[in-house]
């Protein structure tokens, strides 16, 4: 049996300290890993269940950090408090079982001094606030694969009142809406999903209704933004929210979301929770992320588009927006998921790509010109065919 590992420093963040763009691995300062064969196999869709749940010290004195750990211990899963900030009992007898032990771990902490200090999310929103770094599905597209640092235990933020308490210093200080002709109705906004799923861990932390409970109170033009891959909106639906939260779900065409989104909600399951959240009066949106010219790409995404009117037809005041995504990637984004993903179908083929960089120095391959332009060209046409009342926030 290899020794233990060096203990994993649950404080410290799990993606590298550079601010992405949502869905984009252009600005990422990619750590060069080998992982073959460390993901492990798409499973159904269900509530993450971790089996390893820690706590440190620290994250124990809030408030919040207390509340997670009795939310967690009521679903009958053990609370391990740290004596430290360091954990421990990772290493397994292969790299595979330790990157499996380490996506099954959940732990609840501080958030770090980086994450406090905010930065803009351009073209999403005019500022990133984490509440949680970390998440179960198994995208085999994953733009954050290139970006994380060290084992991906998933940590979830114990000083939630602190992290909301400081948002109001950033107020009318953005750029990408609060001073926006174009996306000034929407006032500055906070995106709170870009390292993680809201939806799969809420009914482990409540974290995020309290942020909608936060913004709603909040007597400014604001609105709190996330997205997501899975359905489960219950505790959302009823919840007062003023109109200041826009939940967007990532959706894809069937041959990309059946066989590349491990462990999400079908996309079926996500409209229907669209219109949940619509029809109870929250502005809604989607990603359509990532966009691939797969063999009849316009036919299959055509059957969404057409799913996605069905699922908002007859919907009052519906408030519906689009971020339109293409798909793009790096060298170590790659060489990264081509280990997690082995036998993936995912293309990444430099030699049908354009080559590009980011605001790092990094490079990025993504769709040719004329590719990019007949895209785009067909999703401006068809949204406003399709939905014409939807309002494209953004394409990239």
């Amino acid at each position: 049996m290899r020794p233990e590992a060096e203990p994993v420093d649950v404080d410290e963040p799990l993606a590298v300290d550079v601010p992405p763009a949502p869905h984009d691995a252009s600005g990422e300062r990619v750590p060069i890993r080998h992982l073959a064969g460390l993901a492990p196999a798409a499973r159904p869709a269900r509530r993450w269940t971790p089996r390893r749940v820690v706590a440190t010290p620290a994250a124990l004195e809030h408030p919040h950090g207390r509340r997670i750990a009795d939310r967690v211990e009521a679903l009958g899963i053990e609370v391990e408090r740290l004596r430290a900030n360091r954990l421990s009992g990772l290493r397994g007898e292969t790299e595979r079982e330790t990157y499996a032990r380490a996506k099954a771990t959940m732990a609840i902490v501080v958030s770090p001094p980086s994450r406090r200090k905010l930065q803009p999310i351009a073209p999403s929103a005019d500022w990133r606030v984490d509440l949680a770094e970390g998440c179960p599905a198994h995208c085999q597209y994953c733009y954050l694969a290139g970006s994380l640092s060290g084992p991906p235990v998933t940590r979830v933020y114990a000083d939630l009142d602190d992290i909301l308490a400081g948002l109001a210093d950033y107020a009318g200080r953005g750029t990408v809406t609060s001073r926006n002709a174009g996306r000034a109705a929407e006032g500055t906004t906070f995106e709170a999903s870009c390292y993680t799923d809201p939806l799969a861990l809420e009914h482990l932390t409540g974290s995020w209704r309290r942020a909608v409970e936060h913004f709603a109170g909040w007597d400014a033009p604001v609105q709190l933004r996330w997205t997501t891959k899975y359905a489960d909106v219950d505790t959302f639906v009823g919840l007062p929210h003023a109109g200041r939260t826009r939940v967007r779900f990532s959706v894809n065409c069937r041959p990309v979301s059946e066989r590349m989104e491990g462990g999400t909600a079908p996309v079926p399951h996500r409209l229907a929770a669209l219109r949940r959240l619509a029809l109870d009066g929250y502005p809604v949106g989607l990603t359509v992320a990532p966009i691939m010219p797969l063999p009849g790409w316009r036919e299959h995404y055509g059957e969404l588009l057409d799913a996605v009117a069905d699922a908002v037809a007859g919907v009052p005041d519906l408030d519906l927006t689009a971020e339109l995504i293409t798909h793009r990637f790096t060298p170590g984004s790659k060489e990264v998921l081509l280990g997690w993903y082995p036998r993936t179908r995912l293309e990444m083929d430099e030699s049908a790509r354009s080559r590009k960089y980011g605001r790092f120095g990094a490079v990025k391959y993504v769709y040719p010109r004329q590719t990019m332009a007949e895209l785009r060209s067909w999703f401006d046409r068809e949204l406003a065919a399709r939905l014409p009342a939807c309002r494209v926030l953004y394409w990239t």
